[in-house]
């Protein structure tokens, strides 16, 4: 009969940060192992669980029994099992006997071709194994496979050492309302498990069925087992106990919070306003890493001074929780305070002469050493882009100063942050100020760009030289190692380059920046290679925003030095992919880029006295007409403009190829026809290489 099977193990706490990965591989573990026995149906569900005590999982609709299977096993091939006469062989009987078939004889095993030889085979029914008996191998799987962080060695109280991540209490085996007589780390299978550690005074929980495991739990043991609840409810009593301000719940730490309770509520607490006038960063940071506490802020971002805790106890007086921990924030607090109050008794500059002493890379020199190779690419960007090249320079020089902070020092995240705060602080440019933090943007997929000049001047700058410099000692990425973000890298200078439109050559920065490292020892030219690299970056950010790749590539054919403008020209051929004429056209290009490539002799000018099919003056006719259309439309930028016109000789193009034979024997045609044809290309593909488009 088939019934929801429920398993559990109940634990000592178990490790916050693995749990999840924990519950999900137990859950997909006992899952899969049914199923490779044939005890699950095709709609059989999982459902995982997971809370500090206890990694679960139900599976509805399993078998009682598997099915019965028909079995076809080879025996030995008719060469041995048979002696020359057609008598069976010792072998066979032996071989028969091995697989507890001695009674059978050579009528009753089926002869059939195995290759190029005859072979024996057995066929029979092998019966279906009892549920009991496929889990207990099927635990032993899972529990093997876990993603354990550290596993300990415990002593069980026969004296028997076991192995686990945490100590095990308790393992609950139900099919139905009847138990599955399991074993593993030493206990025997039953269907009972404990409640909440705090919140439940009486022993043992029944469960009477494995259908009723998270209502009993929910209802009896003060427990709601499935994580993903747990941090639904975490977050819908986080956001009512918030009110008008605005909680800072990352998921991160919704994750880990949620696997610290098994029955979570949430409570109120404050500090003292005098702590408000440290950074709010290092507050937030200090009370999400070291604390778990959430922070609030009101409608404008600015931190409150209450924050809220999830406790894993709930009560009616929780003073004492709230109370204590008040207390234990206070000194987290009294730290950043007194980290940020001493740190402003230097200034930025004057902490430069110790970057001498952090080493950047022992190919690359110090810290001291990168920040002026960065000063300069910055005074350089800056320089192109006709931005202020004093406060780039100025920006790069502050921007890593930041490093030898307290703060910093303590909360490694805040580097940059810290520097504008700092750099305000001593008097510095505003730019200049958000130069330090804004150098770093973009962090991640999405993350905001510098919104400054003097910002992405430095930004450009500091991604610029790590490309240049871990390309040139030999450590660019390969595979899915990336240990210096090189991938991050090249994203956060495309995006500057092509979002803010940035007049810039790819070649000329990758220049500038190369140049800084071509004097050091072991030297090697990675112009090539990161140009390559930036170009498959590129390729894949443009099909992200929803180019095909038959556009992009239409695009990028033409090996663009500028990005400024590649946004609009791919929204003209987006926009010419969708023409009638588009097809045919883009099939006609293609054509007259592979004629033209085989051609040796460069084609020269049109002769309009050569032309002498009907086909091949109509088509001059039309690229001189519709030559001004195409350059008007290509000088004020309109290049959606540029690839419209050219459909209007669709038909003239066609003709020509219907009706003329470009590779004529008589060499003045031939090379007036190719010059025709060069013509067209050339005008056709300004804005792309239209030819991609073909399919």
């Amino acid at each position: 009969m088939n019934q929801t099977l429920l398993v559990e193990l109940l634990t000592e706490e178990l490790p916050p940060k693995a749990l999840a990965k924990l519950g999900a591989a137990f859950a997909s573990g006992i899952e899969n192992g049914l199923k490779a026995r044939d005890f699950l149906e095709s709609d059989s569900v999982a459902t995982a669980y997971a809370t500090p005590r206890r990694l679960a999982v139900s599976i509805t609709n399993v078998r009682s029994t598997s099915p019965d299977k028909a079995m076809r096993e080879k025996v030995l091939p008719v060469s041995v099992a048979l002696d020359k006469d057609g008598n069976p062989t010792a072998p066979l009987a032996k071989k028969l006997a091995a697989m507890g078939r001695a009674e059978l004889t050579v009528a009753d095993l089926e002869r059939a071709q195995d290759g190029k030889a005859e072979s024996f085979f057995l066929n029979y029914t092998a019966t279906g194994s009892a549920l009991a008996a496929g889990l207990q191998p099927v635990l032993e799987e899972a529990l093997g496979k876990l993603p354990i962080p550290k596993v300990m060695s415990y002593q069980r109280p026969d004296g028997s050492t076991v192995q686990f991540v945490r100590p095990v209490h308790k393992l609950v085996a139900l099919h139905g309302e009847t138990v599955v007589p399991v074993s593993q780390l030493g206990i025997d299978a039953g269907r009972e498990t404990l409640g909440h550690r705090f919140l439940v005074e009486r022993g043992a929980i029944r469960i009477g069925h494995a259908d009723q495991y998270a209502a009993t739990l929910e209802n009896e043991a003060k427990v709601i087992p499935n994580v993903e609840a747990r941090k639904e409810k975490i977050r819908a009593a986080l956001l009512a106990k918030a009110g008008s301000d605005k909680v800072l719940m990352p998921e991160s730490l919704l994750d880990e919070v949620s696997a610290l309770v098994e029955w979570p509520v949430v409570y109120e607490c404050r500090f003292e306003e005098e702590f408000l006038s440290v950074p709010q960063e290092c507050l937030i940071l200090t009370m999400q890493t070291n604390q778990k506490y959430f922070a609030l802020t009101d409608e404008q971002g600015k931190l409150r001074s209450r924050f809220l805790i999830v406790s894993n106890i709930e009560t009616n007086d929780p003073q004492h929780i709230i109370g204590g921990n008040e207390r234990v924030v206070r000194p987290r607090l009294s730290d950043a305070k007194f980290f940020f109050e001493q740190d402003k008794k230097k200034s930025l500059e004057s902490r430069l002469l110790h970057l001498s002493n952090v080493v950047y890379h022992n190919k690359l020199g110090t810290q001291a050493e990168r920040t002026e190779r960065v000063m300069s690419l910055a005074g350089s960007i800056a320089k192109r882009l006709g931005y202020d090249v004093a406060l780039a320079e100025r920006g790069a020089l502050l921007a890593k100063a930041d490093l030898l902070t307290d703060m910093v020092g303590e909360f490694p995240e805040l580097q940059g942050i810290m520097g504008t705060y700092y750099a305000r602080h001593d008097g510095e440019h505003e730019e200049v100020a958000l130069a330090a933090s804004e150098h770093y943007q973009p962090r991640f997929a999405g993350d905001s760009l510098p919104s400054t000049q003097t910002g992405t001047a430095v930004a450009l700058a500091d991604k610029l030289e790590t490309l240049a410099g871990i390309w040139s000692i030999g450590l660019q990425p390969t595979g899915e190692k990336d240990p210096f973000a090189l991938r991050r890298h090249a994203l956060g200078v495309l995006r500057m380059m092509l979002e803010k439109r940035l007049p810039l050559q790819i070649s000329g920065l990758l220049g500038d920046a190369v140049a800084l490292f071509a004097k050091r020892a072991e030297f090697k030219d990675p112009t090539l290679d990161i140009t390559v690299f930036m170009q498959d970056r590129l390729r894949g950010m443009l099909r992200e925003r929803g180019f095909s790749p038959n556009e992009v590539e239409a695009v990028l054919a033409q090996n663009p030095d500028r990005l400024d403008d590649i946004v609009q020209r791919l929204d003209a051929v987006k926009a010419f992919a969708a023409l009638p004429q588009a097809e045919s056209l883009a099939a006609a290009n293609k054509r007259i880029t592979n004629i033209l490539k085989k051609t040796e002799v460069e084609p020269g000018s049109v002769k309009p006295e050569l032309l002498a099919e009907a086909a091949e003056k109509n088509l001059f006719a039309a690229i001189e007409r519709v030559r001004p259309e195409v350059d008007a439309a290509w000088a004020r930028g309109d290049f959606e403009g540029t690839l419209k016109t050219l459909a209007q000789m669709r038909d003239d193009v066609d003709a020509f190829f219907n009706d003329v034979m470009v590779m004529a024997e008589d060499e003045a045609l031939r090379r007036n026809r190719l010059a025709l044809l060069s013509q067209l290309h050339g005008m056709m593909n300004r804005v792309a290489d239209i030819s991609k488009l073909a399919a």
